[in-house]
């Protein structure tokens, strides 16, 4: 990625992340009220307000760790900022796939390659920065359970 100023990585990492949250969004939001409404969800299902700001959180906190490893030259320092973009890309696609296709199925086979990719993108951070890699593991909980989640939606429906 090009030279810029420290500040100026940090604001653009965590504002890339919140972004890819944004576009995702595109395709939650309208299916919230009308399509996710309908399916029948499991009791550990959590309350529809909560996922915005967990989600927030979860996408600030990707900014920063990427930022972590932005700063830091060298190889492993590639590698590891295109493999976090590679698992930035399916975090949308899920999206797309879950409320914008209506496709649940399709959706439980991409979270899996996700959370692979998310595992993926934790181990190369770790070679590179651990705090960066420290600042994923709430994310890969979270997904861990939107995968379970996402597949009991699935048998439910």
């Amino acid at each position: 990625m090009a030279k810029l100023p420290n500040n100026l990585k940090l604001v653009s990492t965590i504002g890339i992340c919140l972004a890819a949250g944004a576009l995702g969004s595109v395709f939650t939001t309208p299916a919230i009220g009308s399509w996710y409404s309908t399916l029948v969800k499991p009791s550990f299902n959590p309350p529809n307000w909560l996922f915005a700001p967990v989600w927030t959180s979860l996408y600030i906190l990707m900014g920063i760790a990427w930022y972590l490893v932005w700063k830091k030259p060298g190889k492993k320092s590639i590698l590891a900022n295109r493999i976090f973009l590679f698992q930035l890309g399916l975090n949308v696609l899920w999206s797309y796939l879950f409320f914008g296709l209506h496709q649940p199925l399709w959706a439980v086979i991409e979270i899996v390659v996700l959370w692979l990719a998310i595992a993926a993108t934790i181990k190369t951070f770790a070679y590179v920065s651990k705090p960066a890699a420290y600042l994923l593991l709430p994310y890969l909980v979270w997904v861990t359970f939107a995968s379970f989640l996402n597949l009991n939606i699935v048998l439910l429906n």
